[in-house]
This record gives structure tokens, sequence and C-alpha cells, in this order.
């Protein structure tokens, strides 16, 4: 599938938008790159006059633009979710310039959709937003300024695309890839291991430190399949039933 075909997988989600104009323009750079899938989070405007006049000959992707109340809703089915940030984090997390997420996200539109999730004009994406990401995606600036306009910044991700789904480029294992868990099922595995390490005495509710946070960096870096993360939840929930935990 790694052909233009490919871009029709991937979705494109803003988080808490301010501008309306910046959907405008993000519709517009989507459909210069070969892009229609624009999902909104809670938008603090609704898309309006200004939104569909940047849009420019853009209106098809206006049109379609699907607006949720959760994060969780807007990537619901994609097995891959990438989160962008400007921002050096805590805990390293697997981290890809836009170049090499694309041509990620393009092999990876065989088997399943691809989110690439932007965040809010003046903060970008929270730290439990990114967590619900599988990888990172940082745009390299000149300089010590490195916030984007949200827009530029979907600008350049759909460029990316565009030229990996041109190149076409396939990755060694791609005949062998499996379906990927989604943000759902990794959500659900996150509390039910949480809940199984907080019985066991490993992990302090009180003082839970990073532990839960690096955990879902392990997890996530292994991009589990769907089969295996139902394979790790019966492990739990045998656990559960041998300590008598409820």
């Amino acid at each position: 599938m790694n052909s233009l075909k490919a871009l029709d997988s991937i979705r494109i989600v803003m988080v808490n938008t301010t501008d309306t104009g910046n959907i405008g323009a993000v519709a517009r750079a989507m459909k210069n790159m070969g892009l229609q899938s624009l999902h909104l989070v809670e938008p603090k405007n609704l898309p309006d006059e200004k939104a569909f006049r940047r849009a420019g000959h853009a209106l098809d992707v206006m049109d379609n633009i699907v607006i949720h109340k959760t994060l969780e809703d807007a990537v619901a089915g994609c097995g891959l979710v990438i989160g962008t940030s400007a921002r050096e984090r805590k805990i390293p997390w697997p981290l890809l310039d836009a170049r090499d997420a694309a041509i990620k996200a393009i092999e990876e539109t065989s088997t399943h959709p691809v989110a690439v999730v932007f965040g809010r004009e003046d903060r970008g994406l929270t730290n439990e937003e990114l967590h619900k990401c599988h990888l990172h995606l940082n745009i390299p600036t000149h300089g010590g300024y490195s916030s984007l306009n949200v827009a530029a910044a979907i600008q350049v991700v759909c460029y990316e695309l565009l030229i990996a789904a041109q190149q076409g480029q396939k990755a060694a294992w791609e005949e062998d890839m499996q379906a990927k868990a989604d943000l759902p099922a990794m959500e659900n595995f996150y509390q039910h291991l949480e809940q199984v390490l907080v019985h066991l005495d490993y992990l302090n509710p009180d003082e839970p430190k990073q532990t839960m946070s690096r955990l879902r960096r392990l997890f996530n870096r292994a991009r589990p399949e769907a089969i295996e993360i139902n394979m790790l939840r019966g492990i739990l929930k045998s656990i559960k039933s041998q300590k008598g935990i409820e």
C-alpha cells in the first residue's frame, strides 16, 4: 500500500485548537499534499468563516472534518499514533524527525490507519497526551526558538508524508507485519497492569514516581500486537486470580 493511496490512511489530529484560521490553513496544507482526514479534539472554537476563507479550495477537507470529545476517540482504530513535541521530556521517548516519522507512517498504512497528533498553539501536547502516543516527532529548527506555528508544522509533516508515499519505501519486515494493538486496548492494558502492581505492593499509588510512565515507554516502544496484549492481559488476570485480587 506504499503509494499515494497510503495517504488516505493518515489521520491528522489537532487538539484544543484556538485559532480557527489555523484549522483552515491546515486543511489547505493537507489538500496540497494529498491528505484528506482531519480530526479535531475539543477545538476552542468551531470552524467558522475565517477557517473556510483560509482553507481556499480545500473545502472538501473542511466539510469532512470529524470533531471528537477526547484524544482516545480521535485515534481510535489507529495502530500507530505519533505525537508532536518541541520540548525535551524528563523521560526520553522514541523520537523521530519529520522525515523518518513520515516514512514510518507510510510503511504502516498497509495494515492499519495512522494518526499524527498536534497540540495546542501555546503549549503543544500535555505529557499525559504524549504518553498515549507510540512515537514522538520533533521538527528541528535553527537556534534556540523551537516553537513552530501549528499550521506550519503540519505543512512540513504533510510534505514529508507525500514524499514518503511517492517514493514508496518499504520496510524489510512489512510482509510479516501484524495488526498492532490500538490506543483503547493499550489504555485498558495499562490500567489493568497498574491495578495488579498496586495490589502486589510493587507500586505505591501515593508515591508512584515514574514507574508507570517508564512502563508505558517500554510497551509503546515495543509496539505489541493486538494478540500479544490479549496474552499479557490474560497473564495479569491469572495473577489477580492467584492472589485473590478483586
